[in-house]
This record gives structure tokens, C-alpha cells and sequence, in this order.
């Protein structure tokens, strides 16, 4: 009380002196500054305005690796430079928004990892603020099994498709799709077709071109695939597309036009599948050799539904085409006019071939498998089979681009 009433009683006193010099002077020219009626500028403040925050919380620590789990904000003022550090010194990529009140990363976090975060910012008065925090993401409990048809630096024809499977059913497909990325040395851009659940094929709209360089990036390591369950892999894989090599088959002729590099290459008397019964017609449409089995055991018994005689042979020269079991491969069996005259296969290709387990080298047989490499076209027309599905095989190429 004391010291409010000494505050009134110098007011006053402070009032009549100012009073009394007005009245002395004339003009009132000699006012001094302390009576001038000019109030102080206000002091500045020292503390900044600007209070910065950062989501996870400082400590955080089972934080799921996703974009949206890291986000840095300011209230009163603008953000200046946002620093985020793997427990190596890695940096996190990241964009600051047009209005200078956020930041976020441009990309998922890691799993198993420990981040720390460096915020700094200005308020209106140009003063700084800035914040340090720290936080680790979760260690997944569960992890799928991801394997791809792709060796790496290997070579492939130019009608190779990259068919990823998993072990485990995938529920956030565009999470997968987003963390399987291709390098092109021609800037071929590939799309990603989901057969089901577990298998994912990825192939460019039309035909690789001779030479293309190209290397797949797996980042799906700390992609969840579906609740609580996570890629397990984070892998680049280089491979290089070969020389071109395409083969036409022609059930009606019983011929097969070899092109190689876009020139004639090579006319290959054949047998395909025959016309009855109708389990054992060829197949019609764009297949791949997926794979050279040299000498493959064929068993009648894995083929659902196939008529005939039960059979278990070994055939020579065997190149797959299907995962039903359709083949490019020597016939040790039948005679020579046999090829370029009449279909008499179980639904295969079948080329001249010696009699014995591994045929002979110097047959047409021998020498179309010597000449072939995994991801070479191979296209049936004027069977009278089905058209092969899209699925079977790497025989995507059936599908219209737009709907792959």
C-alpha cells in the first residue's frame, strides 16, 4: 500500500511543476525533455515469439518408419533450416511448406533406426528460436520373404519381365509399388501388375531395346506390407538386355521365323500341339523363355486335366515358357517328317532332336537352345488352343498397356 500511495503523491507533485514552467514561459519553448510529453520506445523483447515443435515426441522410441510419423512446426514465426541425422550422420530429405510453418520428409523413415532433430526458427522480431529432439523407430517383429526372377548382372532377352513374389499376403500394394523403383539407361519407365495377392510383374510398354542398362532399387525393408508385417529387403539389382531374339511359331505352317536383331535369322521346321485332343492344342499369344532347364523330366501327372497315355520322359533341350509346363524343346522321339508337317506334341514346340537323354548339340534342337537366353519372345499363332493368361509365365506382354 505504501508504495502505491508514493507512486500518487509524486504524480502530483510531478503535475504542478509542469504547470507552474508553462505559466512562467511565454511561449512555452522552455519545457525540458523529461516534460516534453514523449513517451520511451518500447524495450525489445529477447525472447523469441516463435515456438517450435516436433512430432514424435523427444524420446519416442517404437515409431512407425512412415512419412507422416515426423513432422516439424512453428507457431509465431517462420522455419529457417531443419536438420534430421541418422545415428550415422545420414541425412533425411525433406521440404519446408510455402508458408514456412512445417516441415516433413520427402521419404519413409528406416526401421530400427535412431534420428535426431534439429529445428530452427525467427519470429517477427528476427529472433531466433531453435529445438533439438531424438526419437527411434520400431524393429519389425515380422518380415515377409521377397524373391524376384532376376540375377544380378545378368543378361536377358528383350522380352524379359521382373516378376516379384512374396511370401506373405500384401495388403498396401502402393506402398510396395512405391518402394520398387527401375534405373534405365534409356529412361525406359516400367509399371507394376499385381497377379493376386503375392506377385507383382513389372515390364515396360513395349520390348526392351538391345543394350538397355538397367538396375532395380528394393527399398521395402521398412515398408509395411501389411499390419505389422514389413519387406525385409533393401537391395539394388543390376542387369543388362542382350542382343534381340524373337521366334514365331506358326501351328499351321509348323514352322518357326527366327528374327534376330530385327533381321531373319533363322526358318525351324516344328511340331506344336496337336489338334485332338484339346488338352494337348497349343497355346496361342506372346511368351518368355523363363527359364533353360537343359534336360527337364516331363510328367504327364503334373499336368491337370491332360489326356493320353500317362508318360514321364526326360527331354533334351528344354526351355520353359509357362508355369503350366508349355516348353520349347527337343523331340528325341518322333521321326523327321514329323517337323514342318504335322502337330504331334502334348501342347509344346517341339524341334528335331536325337534319341538319348541329352539329345545332341548340333540338332536344330541343340542349336536354338545354344542360340536362346531367359527373357526371349516366343509367339504362337493359329493353334487352335486358348489364348495363354497373362499370368502364366512371364507372358504379360498379352495385357494392353493401359490395362497392366
Amino acid at each position: 500500500m505504501r508504495s502505491i500511495g508514493r507512486g500518487l503523491t509524486a504524480a502530483a507533485v510531478g503535475g504542478a511543476i509542469a504547470l507552474t514552467a508553462a505559466c512562467s514561459s511565454g511561449g512555452g519553448g522552455g519545457a525540458t525533455a523529461a516534460g516534453s510529453g514523449k513517451s520511451a520506445a518500447p524495450a525489445k523483447p529477447s525472447v523469441s515469439a516463435a515456438v517450435l515443435s516436433i512430432q514424435p515426441a523427444n524420446g519416442a522410441t517404437d515409431v512407425k518408419p512412415t512419412a507422416d510419423a515426423l513432422k516439424v512446426s512453428v507457431a509465431g514465426g517462420k522455419l529457417g533450416t531443419v536438420k534430421v541425422t541418422d545415428k550415422e550422420g545420414k541425412p533425411v530429405a525433406g521440404k519446408i511448406a510455402a508458408d514456412g510453418t512445417s516441415w516433413v520428409p520427402t521419404a519413409g523413415l528406416s526401421v530400427s533406426e535412431q534420428y535426431t532433430v534439429n529445428a530452427q526458427a525467427t519470429d517477427a522480431n528476427g529472433l531466433a528460436a531453435d529445438t533439438t529432439s531424438s526419437f527411434t523407430t520400431l524393429t519389425p517383429e515380422k518380415e515377409a520373404s521377397a524373391h524376384d526372377n532376376i540375377e544380378g548382372n545378368g543378361t536377358y532377352g528383350v522380352g524379359m519381365i521382373v516378376s516379384l513374389t512374396f511370401d506373405r499376403d500384401v495388403k498396401d500394394k502402393k506402398a510396395v509399388e512405391a518402394g520398387v523403383t527401375f534405373e534405365t539407361s534409356d529412361g525406359s519407365q516400367l509399371k507394376g501388375h499385381w497377379f493376386g495377392s503375392r506377385r507383382v510383374d513389372f515390364r515396360p510398354e513395349k520390348f526392351w531395346a538391345t543394350g538397355t542398362k538397367v538396375t532395380i532399387h528394393y527399398r521395402l525393408k521398412s515398408v509395411e506390407i501389411a499390419p505389422g508385417v514389413y519387406g525385409g529387403v533393401d537391395s539394388d539389382e543390376p542387369f543388362t538386355i542382350g542382343r534381340s531374339q524373337i521366334s514365331l511359331v506358326d501351328a499351321s505352317t509348323h514352322m518357326m521365323q527366327v528374327t534376330r536383331n530385327g533381321a531373319p535369322y533363322k526358318t525351324i521346321p516344328i511340331s506344336t500341339g496337336a489338334t485332338e485332343p484339346k488338352s494337348w492344342n497349343a497355346y496361342n499369344g506372346t511368351m518368355v523363355i523363363e527359364a533353360k532347364e537343359g534336360t527337364a523330366t516331363m510328367d504327364s501327372s503334373t499336368v491337370p486335366g491332360l489326356e493320353g497315355a500317362a508318360y514321364k520322359e526326360k527331354v533334351p533341350h528344354s526351355l520353359r515358357l509357362t508355369d503350366s509346363g508349355t516348353y520349347v524343346h527337343g523331340n528325341n522321339w518322333s521321326s523327321p517328317d514329323v517337323f514342318g508337317h504335322t502337330n504331334v506334341s502334348h501342347g509344346c514346340v517341339g524341334l528335331q532332336d536325337a534319341p538319348g537323354d541329352a539329345g545332341d548339340d548340333n540338332s536344330s534342337a541343340g542349336k536354338y537352345y545354344a542360340d536362346a537366353m531367359v527373357g526371349d519372345v516366343v509367339t504362337i499363332k493359329n493353334s487352335v488352343g486358348e489364348q495363354v493368361s497373362p499370368d502364366n509365365g512371364l507372358s504379360g506382354w498379352n495385357m494392353n498397356w493401359n490395362n497392366w
